[in-house]
């Protein structure tokens, strides 16, 4: 294993300088997202070579941009095997925002017809609360159809 200055850390200290749990550096490693930069001492410690904090942001800055921990490891995988996996970020990139371009379609469509419901809202008369729940928002059956006798 590799280390700068030789030095191995513990699970604490990587969690300190990391800002994260050491649950989750704890998940991570199990996942198998820092297999290259872990070995167990004798005493059954975890050793984090330095390496493990760049690991870590990448991990970190990945999910802050609605990466998957499936889609993290893929892109290690590629980097373990001494390839830079930024072709395969980017097209994981676009194609989340091109998600993202049509849940803004899909929520600018809601918004239309929730303002036009709004514009067009009355106040129920009637007090047959049996027959009908909110006539603003229901859609008009045929009261003699067959598909509720």
């Amino acid at each position: 294993m590799k280390t700068v200055l030789g030095k191995l850390h513990k699970i604490g200290e990587v969690a300190s300088f990391t800002g994260l749990p050491v649950k989750t550096i704890r998940y991570y490693e199990e996942l198998g997202l820092l297999s290259p930069v872990v070995t167990r001492a004798s005493s059954g410690y975890r050793l984090f070579d330095s390496q493990v904090l760049k690991r870590l942001d990448f991990i970190k800055r990945a999910q802050s941009l609605g990466m998957s921990l499936k889609e993290i490891q893929e892109f290690l995988e590629i980097h373990d095997r001494g390839e830079l996996p930024c072709h395969e970020v980017k097209q994981h990139i676009q194609g989340k925002l091109a998600a993202i371009d049509r849940q803004i379609a899909a929520l600018e469509t809601l918004r239309s017809e929730l303002q036009a419901l709004l514009s067009e809202w009355k106040e129920p008369i009637t007090e047959d609360v049996d027959e009908i729940i909110c006539p603003n928002i229901q859609s008009h059956l045929d009261e003699t159809s067959e598909h509720c006798h």
